[in-house]
């Protein structure tokens, strides 16, 4: 006989694996225990050798289907000759290791349960087991076990203590384990506070059936819901939430009912219906049958499957979609706190339809499209935080604070980066309070201490004057774009030095300028900057990026000079404002330089006519990709010439060859397709010269411009065809969502060196 101690990490709490391990020791006959720890999970195992191996085999071949071994190690004990096998009360005595699971979307056994009238469960809204149910956005600490979840005010009533107890139950040590006799229940309550008679699921319902505006409490925060096939419902929503074009997310019963109004491949389908249930961008049906002011001017809908059981029964029968928008006002987090929500929300809707489980930690639907093959996340949220990502070794604890836009934050741990939740823009009170709430909730579960915080160079980012402030422990400053070629690399595994192509709006230079069209030449710990567009002034700063008419007058301007041609884009421009603006830009008043790719795309936007102002960040850039005939991929000409030892791409050539092709009768979609490939080319001929000079030959795509689907294909296709290996994003966003892990990689990889030294 021979006994071994068998520890594991990853994500192994909360996910079925104590059972797991318990059912498959009673069918091998093996004799010991198991434990949940602050590391992960704790085995010891007794039985023959070959008995034992089979069972190590069967630990990583048949876990449960939401669990992730990161790494498994196993010492020799001495045989106590042992009978049976236990399931031990977990232990908080070690260095925690432990990872806290994703919430999971309801599994199809307990939707069978769900709407099954002979089972105990029948319409429980709440009903999970351990394959599916609430996770992080429930959990306070760990080790993972009901007393440090949100549940902990739910005694169990006998039967599902039972169940909980019953190695055979597929509940047995299922945290948020519950029925309608024990566990939470739902209410229905008036914008003014009264609880409304009936049963609450029902008249929510019949209220979104008549065009009212309810707010749903889902499993991290709030959603206002609306019947999306009903225009005046939807343009309610929208005048109450003062969001007048971003395009609303819907949530559809199932893929039949997707593909009545979208289209939806075999890849973007498993996407739909994956455990994390992201909001997936789909193409529209030409008939689209919701309501036309979902998605305003946009070829896509961003569409997701129901992820808890309420969802489900909201959607069993009544509505083909219904608009599930995060619960906020504009710019501001989503909405968690029971009081809080009634507070903030008494203005837009009509009726609330809550429980009295709490909120712990808030997670808002993550957003996802399909970019070939691979999936690509727009939004790391909800179903995937706070899935670690691996590094290529241990380095110091790191506390990374993000940027100022779309702000996530980032914790290392070892050889492991933990990402918290999409945060989004920090620019109030509200959202300053969610960046430091989610700070403190990342400290606490993973237990660590960071030696080091990173920022971004920006003096004036929220984050960055947080990291500064805090005095105790030591800074280190990352430049914006070597955070997003750093987040891509360490995201795709690549230790080597690559031509990171970084394209976004702007981002402070290492010379205090604002970059955003870069071509770096580097690796996780230094950078150069081996590229960039030439620099064109924002005429009014910020205001450029709301009004791309001020972008189309700048370029213009660079490119004929003083004799600006008359185009439809400045028609309905107040005469004063167009003449102040020129007036700015001839005086060097108020317009920063920077080489923005992002300002290029609002520009290109404004000169095609697709939109001269903006009622959301990137929104005439989208628009512009939505409006691109993908078949026209002649490139415009364009200038690409080295000034002392950098390459700079001139977009002149190509803004006169715009004009002129208005000129000739181009139609719009055909122009923006071959704006797109203008920028494809150019980037191989970047790439290809910088090969030839450095002897790079793999290439890192970051940043927010690579958002773009059309524009990351025609990119990557090009340099794959000239031999280069391209990275991409997938499980961390390109835009600032995921510069928190760039800054993270950078930092932790300077900051083991001066340890070591």
């Amino acid at each position: 006989m021979r006994r071994q101690r068998i520890s594991i990490e990853g994500i192994v709490q909360g996910v079925g694996f104590r059972p797991f391990v318990f059912q498959l020791a009673a069918r091998l006959q093996v004799a010991g225990w198991v434990r949940n720890d602050s590391r992960g999970v704790t085995i010891e195992a007794e039985a023959e050798t070959p008995v034992l191996a089979a069972f190590a085999a069967a630990l990583q071949a048949e876990k449960p289907p939401l669990a992730v071994i990161v790494r498994l190690d196993s010492r020799e004990l001495p045989a106590t000759g042992a009978c049976g096998f236990a399931i031990l009360e977990s232990r908080a005595d070690q260095t925690a290791r432990a990872q806290i699971p994703a919430d999971a979307a309801v599994c199809s056994d307990c939707l069978a349960e769900l709407f099954d009238p002979a089972d105990r469960r029948y319409r429980y809204p709440f009903i999970n087991c351990t394959n599916c149910g609430p996770r992080f956005t429930i959990v306070t600490g760990i080790p993972y076990d009901r007393p440090q979840t949100t549940m902990a005010g739910f005694p169990m009533c006998p039967a599902c203590l039972t169940e909980y107890h019953d190695p055979a139950s597929r509940r047995f040590h299922a945290q948020p384990n519950a029925c309608a006799v024990c566990g939470p229940r739902l209410n229905l309550v008036a914008a003014d506070g009264r609880n409304l008679p009936g049963d609450p699921l029902a008249e929510a319902v019949c209220l979104l059936r008549a065009g009212a505006i309810v707010a749903v409490k889902g499993l991290g925060g709030y959603h206002l819901a609306v019947d999306a096939a009903n225009p005046d419902a939807v343009r309610e929503l929208r005048r109450r939430k003062r969001r007048d074009e971003k395009p609303f997310a819907v949530m559809t019963a199932d893929v039949d009912s997707t593909e009545q109004f979208a289209l939806a491949s075999q890849d973007e389908v498993r996407l739909l219906q994956g455990v994390e249930r992201p909001i997936v961008l789909l193409e529209k049906q030409a008939d689209f049958l919701l309501a036309e002011e979902v998605a305003p001017r946009n070829r896509t809908v961003g569409v997701m499957l129901p992820y808890t059981p309420l969802h489900h029964l909201l959607l069993e029968k009544d509505f083909l979609a219904l608009v599930m928008t995060s619960a906020n006002l504009s710019d501001e987090p989503i909405v968690y706190l029971d009081d809080e929500a009634r507070s903030c929300l008494a203005d837009v809707a009509d009726a609330f339809l809550t429980h009295d489980r709490p909120i712990h930690t808030r997670a808002d639907d993550s957003v996802a499209r399909m970019l070939g093959d691979r999936a690509l996340l727009l939004r790391r949220s909800r179903g995937y935080v706070p899935r670690a990502i691996a590094l290529p070794g241990d380095q110091p604890p790191v506390l990374a604070v993000g940027a100022e836009l779309k702000n996530a934050v980032c914790l290392t741990r070892g050889d492991r980066a933990f990402m918290s939740q999409h945060l989004g823009d920090l620019q109030n009170v509200e959202a300053h309070a969610a960046f430091t709430t989610a700070l403190r909730q990342l400290g606490e579960l993973l237990e660590t201490t960071p030696a080091v915080v990173a920022h971004d160079l920006h003096p004036d980012y929220l984050p960055t004057r947080y990291a500064l402030e805090q005095g105790t422990l030591p800074t280190l400053g990352v430049q914006h774009h070597h955070a997003h070629l750093a987040s891509c690399l360490a995201e795709n595994g690549w230790t080597g030095s690559a031509i990171g192509v970084i394209f976004d709006g702007l981002g402070y230079g290492a010379d205090g300028t604002l970059w955003g069209g870069e071509f770096l030449a580097g690796d996780c710990r230094v950078f150069e900057r081996a590229g960039h567009f030439r620099y064109v002034p924002l005429p009014g700063g910020d205001l450029a990026a709301r009004q791309p008419w001020r972008m189309a007058l700048s370029f213009l301007r660079e490119a004929y000079g003083g004799d600006v041609p008359v185009l439809s884009c400045f028609t309905g421009v107040p005469a004063e404002e167009f003449n102040l603006v020129r007036q700015a830009l001839d005086k060097g008043l108020n317009a920063p330089l920077a080489s923005s790719c992002g300002r290029l795309f609002d520009a290109v936007a404004a000169i095609l006519g697709v939109r001269n102002a903006a009622s959301f960040e990137g929104q005439a850039a989208m628009e512009l990709e939505m409006l691109a005939d993908r078949s026209a991929t002649s490139p415009y000409p364009f200038g690409l010439k080295m000034e002392e030892g950098v390459l700079v791409f001139d977009p002149r050539p190509l803004v006169r060859a715009l004009v002129e092709s208005i000129g000739t009768g181009e139609d719009p979609p055909r122009s923006a397709g071959r704006f797109h490939a203008t920028l494809a080319e150019m980037v191989r001929q970047t790439c290809l010269v910088l090969r030839a000079r450095r002897g790079l030959n793999t290439v890192a795509l970051s940043g927010g411009v690579f958002q773009n689907a059309l524009l990351t294909t025609l990119v990557r296709e090009r340099l794959e065809r000239a031999g280069f290996k391209v990275l991409t994003h997938s499980l961390v966003p390109p835009n600032d969502g995921g510069i928190a892990l760039g800054q993270a990689v950078v930092a932790g990889r300077l900051a083991d060196e001066g340890i070591r030294n």
